[in-house]
């Protein structure tokens, strides 16, 4: 067969990108009602060339699919310039092999049970400053608690000096907003606001990242050490493969940070946000946080992140002409499994607009339809680690408040660098019980 592409909009190129980065849902939604489940978009400077599929035997198709003909980390282009070329996001094959392997250690079911005390300790210490009948500003209290566990739990870092000084810079990367996000590939912008500061921020965290890194090398407690820096500083020292430099470090650090801090905040917003505004699934959820039942918190999570995805698509890029879903594409392509669409389609739920987390525990999801982490061989590696932490703060919360929302408006959402956040940040008073 000839390679080519499915059908999609006319619009201009920026244009097509602008409504991508700023009406997501709407855009995508309006293209699968013309086009049908398979279409194409052009993103640039991202991906100039897009395939968008959304059905679960087709999104099987690219997460089975050869790593050696489908780079993720290739396609992941959007997220270089902040992460950098060794993120474990950002590699392919061999060199994301490697870096995998190195990782996984420190995210897999002993670690976790490890770090489970400290983030329950941080959980509580934020919800024990907030005050009943008052108004809380979930977005950015998630986005403050879970800082502070990327901060106490992956970085290792409690030195309150060091803390002062990266806090901050840490927050302004992870605030960018989405068109500055995608200008942050064009490097003739990086003469001009507020892409300037952007770098010079970036460079100053890099600063304090290798300081923070040469120090906890030559810590002599290092072997002492829990958190993932620690861990990682002593992976591959024994094994096959060469341990991560300084600068492999670095971008796995940084990706941890936006991975596994800006989605998570995100989600615990959006779950929160669904809880005040539906009492009674908040009430199943308060006695499953009362008896500690984990499975039935994770499913309030889950729901949250099926209705409300914070990332858009997992996406992969064709090294050579490659047929999916039964189109023969050109190499070069992106192909992308739409989470947005793949969530919100009533042919993989019943009741697709409802709230219902008991979707989760009754065997309802079926696979491939539900993939805030992925799938694959590039499966989130910190998808334990988000769902114990998600877990773990909703149990803090609903054993302490009862939540209603602070304004009868509904909650919409806004593209944050590239994730989605609730646009009035999910404001809910909380009243204790």
């Amino acid at each position: 067969m000839t390679a080519t592409y499915p059908p999609g909009p006319p619009l201009p190129a920026p244009v097509q990108t602008f409504l991508y980065l700023r009406r997501r849902s709407l855009f995508l939604g309006a293209l699968r009602r013309r086009y049908g489940d398979v279409f194409a978009v052009r993103v640039p400077p991202f991906n100039d060339n897009v395939v968008v599929f959304s059905r679960p035997e087709h999104i099987r198709e690219v997460f089975t699919g050869d790593p050696r003909t489908m780079h993720a980390g290739e396609a992941n282009n959007i997220l270089g310039p902040v992460m950098g070329e060794h993120s474990v996001l950002l590699t392919d094959e061999a060199e994301h092999a490697r870096t995998r392997k190195l990782l996984l250690p420190a995210f897999n079911n002993t670690s976790l049970r490890g770090y489970r005390e400290l983030v329950t300790e941080i959980a509580a210490a934020e919800v024990a400053r907030w005050q009943p009948n008052s108004t809380v500003v979930t977005l950015d209290r998630m986005n403050a608690l879970t800082l502070e566990v990327i901060m106490r739990v992956v970085f290792g870092v409690t030195d309150a000096a060091i803390r002062a000084e990266l806090v901050p810079r840490l927050r302004h990367i992870v605030n960018v907003g989405a068109l500055q996000y995608a200008g942050l590939r064009i490097p003739g912008l990086r003469r001009y606001r507020p892409w300037k500061a952007f770098h010079a921020n970036l460079i100053a965290v890099d600063n304090l990242l290798y300081r923070e890194i040469a120090a906890r090398r030559a810590a002599p407690d290092l072997a002492d050490r829990a958190d993932v820096l620690s861990r990682l500083l002593h992976v591959g020292s024994e094994g096959d493969e060469p341990p991560l430099t300084d600068a492999e470090l670095r971008d796995q650090l940084i990706t941890l940070l936006l991975a596994g801090h800006e989605t998570t905040a995100a989600a615990l917003s959006w779950a929160l946000y669904e809880l005040s505004v539906h009492p009674s699934v908040q009430r199943a959820a308060f006695e499953a946080a009362r008896d500690e039942d984990d499975k039935a918190l994770e499913a309030v999570l889950k729901e949250a992140m099926r209705l409300h995805p914070v990332i858009p698509g997992a996406v992969r890029r064709l090294t050579t002409e490659t047929t999916v879903a039964g189109w023969t594409l050109p190499a070069g392509t992106t192909v992308s499994c739409s989470i947005t669409l793949a969530h919100r389609s009533p042919q993989n739920y019943a009741d697709v607009e409802a709230f219902r987390p008991a979707r989760f525990l009754e065997g309802e999801v079926e696979p491939h339809t539900w993939l805030p982490f992925g799938g694959g061989v590039r499966r989130c590696i910190g998808a334990g680690f988000s769902m114990m932490e998600g877990a773990v703060v909703l149990r803090e919360i609903l054993t302490r408040y009862a939540l209603a929302p602070a304004a009868a408006k509904p909650e919409r959402g806004r593209v944050r660098n590239i994730t989605t956040v609730p646009h009035g940040k999910a404001r809910m008073v909380v009243t204790a019980r």
